[in-house]
C-alpha cells in the first residue's frame, strides 16, 4: 500500500475550502437588502440599508434600475470623510451625505462607471444614494433633513 505524502491532506482540505468559499467572492447580480422607510419631507423612500463593510462595497453594483423612490443608505460604524466611486455601478446616481440626525450635509452627483472620487464635506456616517437628480427634483439640498428610524437617536 502506497502511503500519501502529508502535505497531501492539508492541499487536500485547502482546496475544498477554497471552493466552498469561491460563491461567496463572486457577486453574480445586484445585492438585495432589508429596506426601510425614510422621510424626505413628504416623499417616502424605501432604503435598502448597507451596514456591513461587504455590503457597502457592492452598493448598487449590477443593478440595473431602480425605483423612483428606491435607494441605497450606507452605515458607517464611525464618522469619517466618507468617499464613494462608480466602478461596476450602471446607473448614474446621486448620494446625499448625511449628518446622524439627518441633515443633508451635501450632494453629489456620480455619472456611471467611472473611478471619480465623490467625498463628504464633513465627517459623516451615513450616505444615501438616489437615482440622479432625485433630490434636485424634490428640492432638498445641503441643510434640509430626512426622518426615519436611523436618525431618530
Amino acid at each position: 500500500m502506497t502511503r500519501l505524502p502529508p502535505v497531501l491532506p492539508a492541499l487536500s482540505a485547502a482546496l475544498v475550502a477554497l471552493a466552498l468559499a469561491a460563491p461567496l467572492q463572486a457577486q453574480e447580480g445586484p445585492q438585495k437588502l432589508r429596506a426601510i422607510p425614510l422621510n424626505a419631507g413628504m416623499h417616502i423612500i424605501q432604503a435598502e440599508v448597507a451596514q456591513t463593510p461587504a455590503q457597502r462595497a457592492i452598493g448598487l453594483m449590477n443593478r440595473p434600475s431602480m425605483g423612483t423612490n428606491e435607494g441605497m443608505l450606507f452605515v458607517f460604524e464611525q464618522a469619517g470623510e466618507q468617499c464613494f466611486w462608480m466602478k461596476n455601478t450602471l446607473l448614474p446616481l446621486s448620494i446625499a451625505f448625511l449628518g446622524d440626525d439627518g441633515t443633508v450635509v451635501n450632494i453629489e452627483d456620480m455619472k456611471p462607471q467611472t473611478l471619480d472620487s465623490h467625498c463628504s464635506r464633513k465627517q459623516v456616517r451615513l450616505a444615501l444614494e438616489m437615482n440622479q437628480g432625485w433630490f434636485a427634483k424634490r428640492g432638498i439640498k445641503p441643510g434640509s433633513k430626512l426622518t426615519g428610524a436611523p436618525f431618530d437617536r
